[in-house]
């Protein structure tokens, strides 16, 4: 097993410059990769797999339980149920039986996928399990032949917010009545399913690419693979591309050891970084034996062993998602009194657009922010004073843009339909801007906050070019950007402000945005049943807080507080 780079011109998405592949001696095979990159993203996805999630296990202990035996004491087991949106559960897993025991810690583990951009509710109950039946495994154990000892339920997020990624929950009867009887306590504890934090930063440079366009210059970026057992190649990174050079230098990249598997994948880039050699690159040929062998060279500028901190990491020590959210106020929504307004409150309850994403985000990220007092703006509309407004707080208070919770949003939301009149254009810069300050101010006391501007719109960008100088600026700070357009309209803009074509954008000074922060869905895309507006907006969160995070060399709480005191 190795590694393998290639070298792609992006405009014909045609192998330009060949593979330079990098194989060490022998390593263990793992197919499991990670890590925010739209090469890992390509692979999984074209197979119909979903590979943006964190595998965690959780250990179960409870306290004060109930005693149900007469002889003895009760002899406990746990259940873990994930619960489906139609309040169906569906069993996870069980820990073993510990015999005789009122304060059981067990020892069996319960796998199970972390994914950020879902609400994942759990439910706990644990029974006593008779004495005939401890002689079958557990698995094979009719659950009400068993002895009721207690219920609990929480939200995933909620346990892998905490600091020490514990949560202890009271355990109730099953009916849901927390009545006066003490049912005891469970506790649970969530750790990562990773074996090494191992990380390696590399900068490569390539010299001499073969010139594949016409016009003017290839437009270069390289492809790593990993090469397992078989032969075969599982993608682990791309690069950026750099226009219009041969002989291109790429920003440094890092690799986790869940990328490179073991340290011998990369030991011949470390060598050529150590001897100051390059790797000369090939154009594969269909006939074995055939390859040609190019001028182009590969080079390791920067080979640095370093630890990788996972977003979890950050999260369970103490930083922050802040939520906000900017509501798109413009005339071209409809009268919000006409039932085919995208802006109409319907009677019966019936979500709109507006309102079906600040509900199904909102209830993502407010676990991971404690206050949960929401900054919340309008745009776009003609304001209590009669002018037309791009950035007004929702709740119409001249002292206070904030708002608690979900719920204080929506009611904002409704409340400001009834006193602020449909105006335009439509214009972002301003929102983006407000957004901006707020996170580039809380670098001055607080550098655990990430910020999350959600931006609901129906129309086309007036100010194009201005929201590309704001988004620029802004991706050097904690902050990133989802913006969900409703309705027919044309929104090719956004696409252009996603950058998911690995171009970053460029502000009017030509000045390259430091990383990508924006996220776009179009909600028509969700209406039709294609996507998930929670899953599509909000897959790429962690991997923009986490390279914020590494780009500036920030590590968690704990580990900072330990260096402190070290």
């Amino acid at each position: 097993m190795g590694l393998c780079l290639s070298g792609s011109d992006v405009r014909g998405g045609k192998q330009a410059v060949g593979g330079a592949q990098l194989r060490p001696t022998s390593a263990a095979d793992h197919t499991n990769v990670s890590g925010q990159n739209d090469a890992v993203d390509f692979f999984f996805k074209s197979r119909g797999l979903q590979a943006l999630f964190t595998q965690i296990e959780l250990s179960l202990s409870a306290s004060k339980l109930r005693d149900l035996d007469i002889a003895s004491k009760s002899d406990p087991m746990a259940v873990v149920y994930a619960k489906k949106r139609d309040g169906r559960l569906e069993e996870i897993g069980r820990t073993e039986v510990i015999m005789n025991n009122l304060n059981p810690a067990w020892i069996g583990k319960i796998s199970i996928a972390f994914q950020f951009e879902i609400v994942q509710p759990l439910v706990f109950r644990v029974y006593d399990v008779d004495t005939k039946y401890h002689n079958i495994p557990v698995k094979m154990l009719k659950l009400e032949d068993q002895d009721f000892l207690g219920e609990a339920s929480c939200v995933l997020s909620e346990i892998v917010t905490k600091q020490n990624r514990t949560l202890t929950l009271k355990l109730h009867n099953n009916y849901g009545l927390r009545v006066s009887r003490n049912f005891g306590t469970l506790s649970v504890h969530a750790e990562e399913t990773v074996a090494s934090k191992s990380a390696v930063e590399i900068a490569f440079r390539c010299s001499h690419l073969q010139n594949v366009d016409l016009f003017s210059k290839s437009d270069p970026f390289l492809r790593i693979s990993r090469i397992v057992e078989s032969g075969n190649s599982v993608p682990i990174y791309k690069t950026e591309v750099i226009n219009n050079n041969l002989n291109p230098i790429w920003r440094p990249i890092t690799l986790s050891m869940q990328q490179f598997v073991s340290k011998k994948s990369v030991g011949d880039l470390e060598k050529l970084h150590q001897e100051r050699t390059g790797a000369t690159f090939m154009l594969p040929s269909t006939q074995r034996g055939h390859d040609k062998v190019l001028k182009s060279q590969l080079f390791v500028e920067k080979f640095v062993e370093k630890e990788q901190y996972s977003f979890l990491d950050y999260i369970s020590s103490g930083f922050e998602l802040n939520f906000m959210v900017a509501v798109d106020f413009t005339a071209s929504n409809g009268n919000p009194r006409n039932p085919n307004s995208l802006h109409y409150i319907d009677p019966s309850g019936r979500l709109n657009s507006y309102q079906q994403a600040i509900t199904e985000i909102g209830e993502v990220i407010q676990f991971y922010d404690s206050d949960r007092r929401f900054p919340a703006w309008g745009f776009g509309g003609k304001t209590f004073d009669g002018t037309v407004s791009h950035c007004f707080n929702l709740n119409g208070r001249a002292g206070g843009f904030e708002v608690d919770g979900v719920e204080g949003i929506m009611a904002a939301y409704a409340s400001a339909l009834n006193n602020v009149a449909l105006a335009g254009p439509t214009l972002f810069g301003q929102v983006i801007n407000t957004a901006a300050r707020i996170a580039g101010q809380s670098l001055s006391y607080d550098r655990s906050k990430y910020f999350v501007l959600l931006i609901i719109t129906d129309g086309v960008l007036t100010d194009l070019q201005e929201t590309k100088d704001a988004l620029v600026r802004a991706s050097d700070l904690p902050l990133s950007i989802l913006i969900v357009g409703v309705g027919g309209a044309d929104f090719t803009q956004m696409e252009i402000l996603d950058a998911d074509n690995g171009r970053r954008l460029e502000s009017s000074t030509d000045r390259v945005a430091t990383r990508d922060i924006v996220q776009f869905v179009p909600m028509r895309e969700v209406h039709s049943g294609q996507i998930s507006v929670v899953q599509a907006l909000l897959e790429e969160l962690p991997g923009q807080f986490l390279t914020y995070m590494r780009c500036r060399d920030i590590k968690p709480l704990n580990v900072q507080m330990a260096q402190t005191c070290a």
